[in-house]
C-alpha cells in the first residue's frame, strides 16, 4: 500500500483518541506489581478435532457475494507466520486465522455466522490452547497475561461460530491463543456494542447471515511491555452481509484502548466506538476486503468528497442504532 495511504490512515485514527497520541515512538511500559487471580488453565485438544476444522468460507453470502480472506499488503507478506505444514491459514470451525509471526498475535480472523442456527453454548471453566499447527514462538501465551490487568480478549467472539451440528467445539476453537489479543480487562468486559448481534437482527439483513473480520491495528509506535511484547492499542472489526436488495453490504468499526494502556490503569470514557470507512481501516491496516466500492454506507455518503476525505470520514456509536447501514 502506497506510503500515503498510511499516512492518511495514521491521521485519521489520531483523530479518533480523545486524548493526545503521546511521544514519538514506542512507550515503554514497565510490569506493574502482579495482580493476584486465576492461573490461566491450558488444555491440549485431540488430534482429531482440527480435522473438523472447515475454516472462513468465502462464499457464505451466497455465490453472487464471493468474499475471499482479506489481502496482505506486499509490506506484510514476510511477517506471515508460516504453519508447521508451510500453510499459512489456520482453519477452525466456521473461522480462519492469518498470524504475524513478529506480533505473535492474528493480523485478521474471518468468521461466518449463521444466526437462524445460532446455539446458546454454556460457558464451562475457561481452558486456553496452543495451537499445535503453529510453533509455539509464533503464538503469544499466558506469559503476556499473567499478573496484570490485560484480558486475553477474543477476536472471534466466543458464540459467534457456534451453530451447526458442532457448535460446542466451535465455540471450544475460540480459546486458542491466536484468537486471542490483550486488551485492558475494562475494554475486553464492554464489548463492541454488540455489533454483530444488532447487523444480524436488523431488518434489511435478507438471510440473518454475515461474514465478519477483525484485528489489532499494528504501529511501529505501539507500547513495549515486558520486553518483548507491543501492545495493539486499537482494534477494527468489518461485517458484511446481504441486505433485502440482494446486494452486499459492509460496515467497519475501530475501538481505541490507547489512553489506558500507557499506565495500564483506567480513566474515565475510554471505550468509544466508530463507525468508519472499510477504506480507512483498509489504509490503517494495509489490508484489503476487495469489497464493491458500493459497498459501504459511509462511503457512498461521502462520494463525490474524494479518496482522502472518505477515509477521513467517522461517526461515534453510542448505541448499535447509531450504525449506519
Amino acid at each position: 500500500m502506497a506510503q500515503r495511504e498510511r499516512a492518511d490512515g495514521a491521521e485519521a485514527l489520531r483523530r479518533l483518541r480523545s486524548h493526545d497520541t503521546g511521544p514519538v515512538g514506542p512507550a515503554i511500559i514497565t510490569a506493574p506489581a502482579p495482580i493476584p487471580g486465576a492461573a490461566i488453565e491450558l488444555g491440549e485438544l485431540p488430534t482429531g478435532h482440527y480435522r473438523l476444522a472447515d475454516g472462513y468460507n468465502p462464499d457464505f453470502l451466497g455465490p453472487l457475494h464471493h468474499l475471499p480472506l482479506p489481502k496482505l499488503g506486499d509490506n506484510l507478506q514476510s511477517k506471515v507466520a508460516k504453519l508447521k505444514d508451510r500453510g499459512e491459514i489456520l482453519t477452525y470451525l466456521h473461522f480462519s486465522i492469518v498470524m504475524n509471526a513478529d506480533r505473535r498475535l492474528a493480523f485478521y480472523t474471518a468468521a461466518n455466522i449463521d444466526g437462524k442456527k445460532l446455539k446458546k453454548i454454556k460457558r464451562a471453566r475457561d481452558k486456553w490452547y496452543f495451537d499445535p499447527r503453529l510453533d509455539q514462538k509464533y503464538q503469544a501465551g499466558p506469559k503476556l497475561y499473567k499478573g496484570n490487568p490485560l484480558d486475553r480478549g477474543h477476536l472471534v467472539r466466543r458464540l459467534d461460530p457456534c451453530w451447526g451440528p458442532n457448535a460446542r467445539d466451535a465455540g471450544e476453537d475460540t480459546f486458542h491463543f491466536t484468537n486471542c489479543s490483550p486488551q485492558h480487562k475494562r475494554l475486553n468486559q464492554h464489548d463492541w456494542l454488540e455489533v454483530e448481534d444488532y447487523i444480524l437482527k436488523t431488518t434489511d439483513n435478507a438471510n440473518v447471515q454475515i461474514s465478519v473480520f477483525t484485528g489489532p491495528v499494528f504501529r511501529e509506535d505501539d507500547m513495549i511491555y515486558r520486553n518483548e511484547y507491543l501492545l495493539p492499542a486499537d482494534f477494527w472489526k468489518v461485517v458484511a452481509f446481504v441486505n433485502k436488495s440482494g446486494k452486499l453490504s459492509a460496515t467497519a468499526y475501530l475501538r481505541t484502548q490507547k489512553n489506558y494502556l500507557e499506565s495500564l490503569e483506567f480513566f474515565d470514557d475510554e471505550f468509544k466506538t466508530w463507525q468508519v470507512p472499510v477504506a480507512q481501516v483498509e489504509a490503517l491496516t494495509s489490508l484489503s476486503f476487495n469489497l464493491p466500492t458500493d459497498a459501504d454506507p459511509m462511503a457512498r455518503a461521502a462520494a463525490g468528497k474524494g479518496l482522502e476525505s472518505q477515509r477521513g470520514s467517522i461517526r461515534r456509536i453510542f448505541s448499535a442504532a447509531d450504525i449506519m447501514l
